[in-house]
């Protein structure tokens, strides 16, 4: 793996110098944290364009794994949240940050198994920090018929599920129970970009929030940016509705929603079917 980040501008490299002391903070037991993803890969993205009447702006993630020894560390949430709020609170950090946590032996393990998404890290990650306790096992070849057929059964499966969904959206919608189909409609979004990350990666983290997962499908294919432009104050308002759908519309009397509100999210839930459709019949033809 390599270890070098002299490519980064150094106020990049400033501001993964202040992540890895959070993260350590929070996490002393970790034996390992490393950067991956578009930044590892210097493939990064800091940009601003408009499309008729609309601004996208798109700045990549900071994708990092946490290696502690433990799988009961790595799945400490309370300090993973700690983590986050203390990244986000932090001014100097002004790139969005995107951690997950591993321990070492399920790492290993996969890496065993050839799982991609963690042999992709292993062949292309950068190490912010290592004990040097521990090492990675050696990452097994998958073949690319065995990639696409794996591909293949996400697809069929978590895009089935996230369709599902969206038939109980609108049969709540129809009902006008507009909190319910609030929450279905999260839940069609949530699963449409499970389906393109498992295509482009094999890989999920167990997390709800649509804004991070987003994030992670756009640093897979940048073109989904337009599913929920956020130019406009309504923009922004009806997206955070949508974000907010999962734990506020089923559990919290003050959640409200209007049917104009759900309809245009609907809309823009559609297009995000046909798009995964699109792109992740593209990527799967790719594994050749």
């Amino acid at each position: 793996m390599k270890k070098s980040l002299a490519f980064l501008p150094k106020y990049k490299q400033d501001e993964l110098k202040r992540i890895v002391r959070i993260i350590r903070k929070y996490f002393p037991s970790a034996h390992k944290i490393i950067l991956f993803g578009s930044y590892a890969r210097n493939e990064w993205q800091e940009e601003t364009y408009t499309e008729g009447h609309i601004t996208y702006e798109y700045i990549s993630d900071f994708d990092i794994l946490v290696l502690p020894r433990l799988k009961k560390t790595a799945g400490n949430h309370a300090n993973q949240s700690r983590v986050d709020n203390l990244i986000v609170q932090t001014k100097a950090i002004k790139t969005p940050v995107s951690v997950i946590y591993h321990s070492m032996g399920q790492v290993n393990y996969q890496l065993k198994r050839g799982q991609y998404f963690f042999s992709d890290i292993k062949k292309e990650g950068i190490v912010l920090y290592d004990t040097g306790k521990m090492k990675l096992e050696r990452r097994r070849k998958l073949s690319p018929a065995k990639r696409k057929e794996i591909a293949e059964e996400d697809f069929k499966m978590w895009f089935k599920s996230a369709k599902e969904f969206v038939i109980d959206f609108k049969n709540a919608f129809n009902r006008r129970s507009y909190k319910q189909a609030a929450f279905l409609l999260h839940q069609a979004t949530e699963r449409f970009y499970s389906t393109v990350l498992l295509v482009f990666t094999g890989y999920k983290a167990k997390r709800h929030n649509i804004e991070t997962i987003g994030r992670r499908v756009c640093g897979c294919e940048p073109v989904f940016l337009k599913i929920f432009p956020r130019a406009t104050e309504q923009q922004e308002k009806r997206f955070k509705l949508l974000k907010k759908a999962y734990i506020d519309a089923r559990y919290k009397k003050d959640y409200k929603i209007r049917r104009v509100e759900l309809e245009y999210l609907a809309g823009r839930v559609r297009k995000l079917q046909r798009l995964t459709k699109k792109i992740c019949a593209e990527r799967i033809e790719s594994f050749i």
